[in-house]
């Protein structure tokens, strides 16, 4: 009599992203599930910096997903799967603002974040260390002259400032991101940052003097 084989093991939110990955592929969807999970709110504020119209980002993100796992047999763990999901999650928002003949930019709400610790109201939390109604009034006007600025920036300056300043991704990752080389996204990390500093530094300069 041929024993029936043991089942494999449910994933684990402790699996690594390439053991998730190779579950999936071999036809474990709850493995896809937990990739989904961990990285959806990541991918939705990703995409929200490169599209106006909110009511788009659960569309695009789900796109991305789908597309995600159609290609996963391809994806060989030679690149963080994140970097690798975030590139299909670009692509994906790319291709659907020039199929609507939008272009990409920041929107406020995007930018402001809906939850408390969101990772986009960094600058306004780091800025407002004394909680005194001046400071906290210089830190908003601050936050939100670095939001527009960061909205008023081309494209791919855009994309790589705030995938190193924001989603935290190193020069290496970004490079995988956006198809370019490391010097290249030096370049565009350092002339955001040149722009960004150049709208911020006057405000800081009226602050001078003051104790935050």
């Amino acid at each position: 009599m041929t024993k029936t084989p043991p089942a494999a093991p449910p994933p684990s939110p402790s699996d690594t992203d390439l053991q998730l990955v190779e579950r999936t592929v071999a036809g474990d969807q709850k493995a896809f599930e937990l990739l989904v999970i961990k990285y959806r709110r990541r991918i939705e504020r990703l995409i929200g910096r490169m599209v106006r119209d909110s009511d788009l980002v659960e569309d695009i993100a789900q796109e991305t997903f789908i597309r995600a796992y159609r290609a996963l047999a391809q994806f060989r763990g030679e690149a963080q799967f994140y970097t690798w999901l975030y590139r299909i999650a670009v692509n994906t928002a790319k291709k659907a603002l020039v199929d609507m003949r939008r272009d990409p930019v920041v929107s406020e709400s995007s930018l402001k974040g809906g939850d408390d610790d969101d990772e986009t109201s960094g600058v306004e939390n780091e800025l407002t260390t004394s909680e005194t109604p001046e400071t906290v009034l210089a830190a908003k006007e601050i936050a939100a002259t670095v939001n527009a600025a960061m909205e008023a920036l081309p494209d791919e300056l855009r994309q790589a400032v705030t995938l190193r300043e924001i989603e935290g991704l190193s020069y290496e990752e970004i490079a995988e991101v956006m198809n370019c080389p490391i010097g290249t996204v030096r370049s565009r990390i350092f002339r955001a940052r040149e722009a960004i500093s150049a709208k911020v530094r006057p405000m800081l300069e009226n602050q001078s003097g003051k104790r935050w």
